[in-house]
């Protein structure tokens, strides 16, 4: 069951469960099949013997099945309607999509974590971009949306990450964005390896 339809089936589950006057579901609604699998995971609760025995009095009539939203799925909901909306947001002037892989975000978030402890912290905006990324499951991506000066930051993380032992993150960025940090003293050398390559290839 999928993320969307487990939360559909769950949410239908508790507004039945809510208009019952015993609090639990005996008409499943979404469907019995639906009702199993919320119940594999944990989601919902179903009634013991006992318990349907006292539904079957309160009924008048034998109820052989009966279910309600477990603690967990109550937790599920709640946490459902605080996430951030699986949407990427909409592309402002000078705004670009940016895809990261999960190790990429990870290295992303110890850097707009250390911002109080770094000379040059993270750009303006960067720390709120991360704590709002949306995670695409399906691509196995974080979907944040970020300014050049933004990307730029993120690039300069990545190059922190790399000097403490992982190239792969910063390598990646510079391939999808074309984005890499280069201290001073690096980009003199490249131009300058660069100038001698050109005249060399100018000499007769």
């Amino acid at each position: 069951m999928q993320a969307e339809t487990t939360l559909d089936a769950l949410e239908a589950v508790r507004a039945l469960q809510e208009e019952s006057e015993h609090g639990w579901v005996l008409d499943p609604g979404v469907g019995l099949k639906s009702l199993r699998a919320l119940s594999r995971r944990g989601l919902v609760e179903t009634a013991d013997r006992e318990t349907r025995a006292e539904l079957s009095a309160w009924e008048g009539r034998p109820v052989r099945w009966a279910a309600r939203v477990s603690p967990a799925g109550h937790d599920l909901l709640a946490y459902a309607r605080a996430r951030p909306a699986p949407a990427r947001p909409l592309r402002e002037p000078g705004v670009m999509p940016v895809e990261l892989l999960p190790s990429q975000m990870t290295a992303l978030r110890v850097f707009v974590g250390l911002a109080g402890q770094l000379t040059t912290t993270p750009a303006e905006g960067l720390a709120e971009q991360v704590r709002t990324a949306v995670h695409d499951r399906a691509a196995g991506r974080w979907r944040l949306m970020l300014t050049q000066e933004q990307m730029q930051s993120v690039a300069y993380g990545f190059w922190l990450h790399r000097l403490t032992g992982s190239a792969a993150e910063g390598n990646r960025f510079d391939r999808d964005y074309g984005i890499v940090h280069l201290p001073a003293t690096e980009a003199a050398a490249d131009r300058s390896r660069a100038s001698g390559a050109d005249t060399a290839s100018a000499a007769p």
